[in-house]
């Protein structure tokens, strides 16, 4: 006899509905994953921007080229961060824009299909696990160092000669999927960025 029965053919449907089941299954976990790294490189990316911006020679408005620029990032507003210039009161934190005319504004990113910042923290010991959740930080660069100053909950690290301050060593940005998987990015004061799980 030649061909297949038809228990063979059975169980071979059977094999073919479970694999793609499974990799149907896991499929949208797998992509899920992949936009959260996304989302992270995204923010690391545009922290390494405002870098770049507050070491280099960065004209903000008509003919200001001393400013340093920074990132801004608040719990309450998950979904949102800003790149700003420290123009206003050159005191390292995003001032907003209280008139059109004033306004430190660079670029301002929203975070779309449910993702978001679950949270802000900075270290609060020896342990690298263990951190202070914060809701809010301002990291600012300024020429003519590399080096983050990192502001917490609105308190300014620069003192009055536009010199950072600042006591923290780093700050962890949490991200968030829809499905609650977590990705950090974290920024340390000498001014590496890296992204880690």
């Amino acid at each position: 006899m030649k061909g297949f029965t038809l228990i063979e053919l059975l169980v071979v449907t059977a094999i073919l509905t479970i694999i793609t089941s499974i990799v149907l299954v896991n499929n949208g976990r797998f992509g899920g994953v992949i936009l959260l790294e996304n989302l992270a490189y995204d923010i690391a990316l545009s922290i390494r921007e405002a870098q770049v911006y507050g070491i280099s020679v960065r004209q903000f408005g008509t003919g200001n080229f001393g400013v340093g620029y920074g990132m801004h990032f608040l719990t309450s507003s998950p979904t949102t961060y800003v790149l700003f210039a420290d123009a206003i009161e050159s005191n390292g934190l995003y001032d907003g824009c209280p008139t059109e005319a004033s306004c430190e504004l660079v670029e301002s990113t929203d975070i779309q299909r449910g993702y978001f910042i679950a949270g802000l923290c900075v270290p609060a010991g020896a342990d690298e696990d263990s951190c202070t959740r914060v809701s809010r930080t301002d990291i600012l660069f300024k020429r003519p160092e590399p080096d983050a100053c990192i502001s917490k909950e609105g308190a300014s690290a620069i003192s009055g000669n536009y010199a950072c301050t600042g006591t923290q060593e780093s700050v962890r940005i949490i991200l968030e999927s829809p499905r609650g998987d977590q990705m950090s990015v974290v920024v340390e004061a000498t001014g590496q960025i890296s992204t880690n799980r």
